[in-house]
């Protein structure tokens, strides 16, 4: 089973990305595709998820309004698109999977499989 996020970078406040994560290894549609992060000397943070045929989504309040999560599951990816981005959007960002939605968690273990992450700056 692999997951593995790109996209990650440098970018200036207010500025743009979008992050993709692509699985093998697993039937893509049987899991819910989170999207979680930990910034430096600070815990885990549980950004976003979307469900298996990608009809419903869920974020943090943090990121409400200005990231949106999608899949394609003819593709089996997952993207995060982020817009606005400011300096505590920076992170590293992790795709994580798993079979059964059962809230946000802040726990890697808790996921099923999950990617190595891609880093995000945003940075003046």
């Amino acid at each position: 089973v692999q997951l593995v996020e790109s996209g990650g970078g440098l970018v200036q406040p207010g500025g743009s990305l979008t992050l993709s994560c692509i699985t093998s290894g697993i039937t893509f549609s049987n899991y819910w595709i989170n999207w979680v992060r930990q910034a430096p000397g600070k815990g885990l943070e549980w950004v976003s998820v979307i469900s298996r045929e990608g009809s419903t989504t869920y974020y943090s309040t943090s990121v409400k309004g200005r990231f949106t999560i999608s899949r394609d599951n003819a593709k089996n990816t997952v993207y995060l698109r982020m817009n606005s981005l400011n300096t505590d959007d920076t992170a590293v960002y992790y795709c994580a999977a798993k079979r059964v939605y059962s809230g946000p968690s802040t726990n890697l273990d808790a996921f099923d499989y999950r990617g190595q992450g891609t880093q995000v700056t945003v940075s003046s």
